[in-house]
């Protein structure tokens, strides 16, 4: 049996309206908040389905006046502060983000600034000048249309500047979440194979990663063992077949990939995470790709080092009982449960062909300088603090 967490605290968390159609209440929810609107999206997959054109006919029957921010990639502090100026004049009342994880941190950060007028460097953790976030927020919506990083349920907007000199860091506050997450799993269809895989593969980074997070809460339990099934049994019939899978199948990453948001929010993540900030800081790496090949490595260093150094930490029962969740099997011990883990993660890191870190131009003489900017919030609630050399460990075997 696992420990009983007797004490935690539960973060705000965005009302939520989750279901196939969900996508038909979004017009309805829009008015309820405003008649001004600010639709941000990215740059192709919404604004070429159906679902696009009934939205802007609907705010039009409602006479909603609304605006259209595109996020093309991972947005950018200057893609941000732009935004709030072009728009800031309008009197947004709304702030609707429709799209993946890059789209919903965005419009989650304009909204943040709306009102404020104010630089999102002025409040940016680690790299801007350490202003507090006066607020309001205008009235957030998130609406997403991929299963990964679950920001719709999340207070911070990821933001990054790439390059030697790049960073990947969040502009946060409890103010920043989302008024209302709608979680519709039919906008998964029109995720493309690839897509589905690296950020079916961060969610699941994060349900595993706040599964045995120091933070990890009778709270935080349930939902992250929940995710963890409901990934196991949706995930792959969506990979194969994005526009032809089940409706349930869907259902179940679109509730794997909210539930990631919500127990990260709550529990923190682990090395994983620590590393993708510089990773995506430096090299042109998407976020759910560091995850997806990272992730096997990463768990089977955590479980060496818990092994040698912290053999009766709770973190093992943890990582066994993932084992056998998503395995869907019994094993003779705990530790081959473990190594079972580790093992099916790694089959998984081959079967989606998640590529190295070397594809995107990283080599061994810049792991020391990945190494060097990993330890942000995500490595605190690493399960075992992770020396240098094993947090290289994890770079080498995926280089």
């Amino acid at each position: 049996m696992l420990p009983f967490p007797v004490t935690f605290q539960v973060a705000r968390l965005p009302a939520i309206d989750f279901g196939p159609g969900a996508i038909e209440r979004l017009p309805e929810a829009i008015t309820h908040f405003g008649q001004r609107a600010l639709l941000v999206t990215g740059k192709h997959s919404f604004q070429g389905t159906p679902a696009w054109f009934a939205l802007q006919k609907a705010l039009h029957q409602r006479h909603v006046r609304w605006w259209h921010q595109v996020v093309a990639d991972e947005p950018s502090p200057e893609l941000v502060d732009q935004a709030v100026a072009e728009h800031r004049a309008y009197d947004i009342e709304v702030v609707v983000g429709i799209g993946g994880g890059s789209t919903l941190d965005a419009a989650k950060a304009i909204a943040g600034l709306l009102r404020t007028g104010t630089s999102v460097m002025d409040h940016l953790e680690g790299v801007g000048r350490g202003l507090p976030w006066p607020g309001p927020a205008v009235s957030f919506i998130a609406v997403p249309t991929t299963a990964g990083t679950g920001s719709e349920a999340t207070k911070n907007a990821v933001l990054s500047r790439r390059g030697a000199d790049g960073f990947k860091k969040s502009f946060r506050d409890e103010g920043l979440v989302a008024r209302l997450a709608l979680v519709d799993p039919e906008l998964l269809a029109s995720c493309p194979q690839d897509l589905v895989a690296a950020n079916g593969m961060d969610a699941f980074t994060q349900l595993l990663e706040s599964w045995v997070s120091l933070r990890a809460s009778t709270f935080t339990d349930g939902l992250a063992a929940n995710g963890l099934q409901a990934f196991r049994d949706g995930f792959w019939a969506v990979w194969q077949d994005p526009a032809g899978a089940p409706v349930e199948a869907r259902a179940r990453l679109a509730w794997a990939s909210l539930a990631s948001g919500i127990t990260l929010a709550q529990a923190g993540l682990g090395s994983v995470h620590g590393l993708a900030s510089p990773l995506g800081a430096f090299f042109p790496i998407p976020h759910g790709v560091v995850c997806g090949t990272l992730v096997a490595e990463a768990t089977r260093v955590n479980i060496e080092a818990l092994r040698r150094r912290d053999p009766n930490s709770p973190a093992l029962a943890r990582y066994a009982e993932a084992g056998v969740v998503l395995g869907n099997r019994l094993y003779g011990s705990p530790q081959a449960a473990q190594d079972g883990l580790v093992e099916q993660l790694r089959e998984w890191t081959e079967r989606l062909a998640l590529p190295r870190l070397s594809a995107f131009g990283m080599r061994e003489e810049d792991i020391p300088r990945v190494v060097a900017h990993c330890r942000g919030g995500s490595m605190q609630t690493n399960p075992i603090h992770l020396e240098d050399e094993e947090v290289a460990e994890i770079l080498y075997a995926r280089l």
